[in-house]
């Protein structure tokens, strides 16, 4: 069992940066591919960054690539998501995940295992 616990959302204006924090309990994440999923007002629950095991590879989704930067620290148990460059539709909840694959497995799109309990994050134009 992983226990998430998402911290460092908070009310900013457009153009400001935050940084998400995620931290993991119970084992150790270094076994598990993590990501972050946001969920907006009557919208579908969506991926926006993962990253695999190993610290690598990592995925973004269009909307945020080149604002967005997943990175983990193993020996912290912890991942990160550095938003910068924010944008009115980047308001949502953010979820952490983290899901368990093998060494090499790449970066899953879906079926994570576990999750966090969600922090929000709004931005005002």
């Amino acid at each position: 069992q992983v226990q998430l616990v998402e911290s460092g959302g908070g009310l900013v204006q457009a153009g400001d940066s935050l940084r998400l924090s995620c931290a993991a309990s119970g084992r150790s994440v270094s076994m598990y591919a993590k990501g972050w999923f946001r969920q907006a007002p009557g919208k579908e629950r969506e991926l926006v960054a993962a990253i695999g095991r190993s610290g690598g590879p990592t995925w973004y989704a269009d909307s945020v690539k080149g604002r967005f930067t997943i990175s983990g620290d193993n020996a912290k148990n912890t991942v990160y998501l550095q938003m910068n460059n924010l944008k009115p539709e980047d308001t949502a909840v953010y979820y952490c995940a983290a899901k368990w694959t093998v060494v090499g497995g790449g970066v899953p799109r879906g079926n994570y295992d576990y999750w966090g309990q969600g922090t929000q994050v709004t931005i005002s134009s």
